[in-house]
């Protein structure tokens, strides 16, 4: 898989790729399809391993060459040591997961830096949705209320205060609109937020 198929399958996915750096050992955590991985290997030459639970998304990706152990996420990586990897990606995950905080505190023990990303729920058509009355449905929402695997609504606000919360260091955030960054109003006007991130150096003594 080359960049330009990348972009026209997940725009958000070819923006986030330029925060991998090149040869870089990475675990994408939910890893989907494998098309990220996919792309990591073919375009930047990265090593790594995916994580999915679902039987279908597992063949995907093992029919794409992925490397992906079937593991559920909420039962945490003790599968891996210390700063295995030099990045963990968790993409459009985060909100299915029950235990959040632990999740993200194991991503950036086992990876140098983590990237996370995940729909905005502070998005301008979700606030629309609501003061109508009704559940957002979009392109970064779009399950009915009945159906939806997502358990956790979170704003670009949220995400910063609980990555504070749980000791780490927020490199850089961004709001997405169709895979473009959104500079002005990002918490009104992106669709998906993503974050590099790592924990926290202890204070020099």
């Amino acid at each position: 898989m080359n960049f330009a198929d990348l972009n026209t399958l997940r725009p958000d996915l070819a923006f986030i790729a330029h925060w991998v750096g090149e040869r870089a050992h990475v675990l994408d955590v939910g890893c989907g399809d494998g098309a990220m991985l996919r792309y990591l290997e073919s375009g930047k030459r990265c090593s790594g391993y995916g994580i999915e639970i679902a039987d279908d998304k597992v063949l995907e990706s093992t029919a794409r060459g992925i490397n992906v152990i079937q593991h559920d996420m909420e039962k945490g990586l003790g599968l891996f040591g210390d700063n295995t990897f030099d990045t963990v990606l968790c993409l459009n995950s985060l909100q299915m997961m029950q235990h959040v905080e632990g999740l993200l505190r194991d991503i950036v023990r086992v990876g140098h830096e983590a990237i996370v990303s995940f729909p905005n729920f502070a998005h301008w058509p979700h606030r629309v949705a609501l003061l109508r009355g009704r559940m957002p449905v979009s392109r970064a929402l779009p399950y009915q209320w009945y159906d939806t695997p997502n358990v956790r609504c979170a704003t670009i606000y949220d995400f910063q205060e609980l990555a504070v919360e749980c000791g780490l260091e927020v490199l850089e955030c961004v709001a997405l609109a169709d895979g473009k960054v959104v500079k002005f109003l990002p918490n009104l006007r992106g669709s998906m937020a993503v974050f590099r991130l790592r924990k926290k150096a202890p204070p020099a003594v």
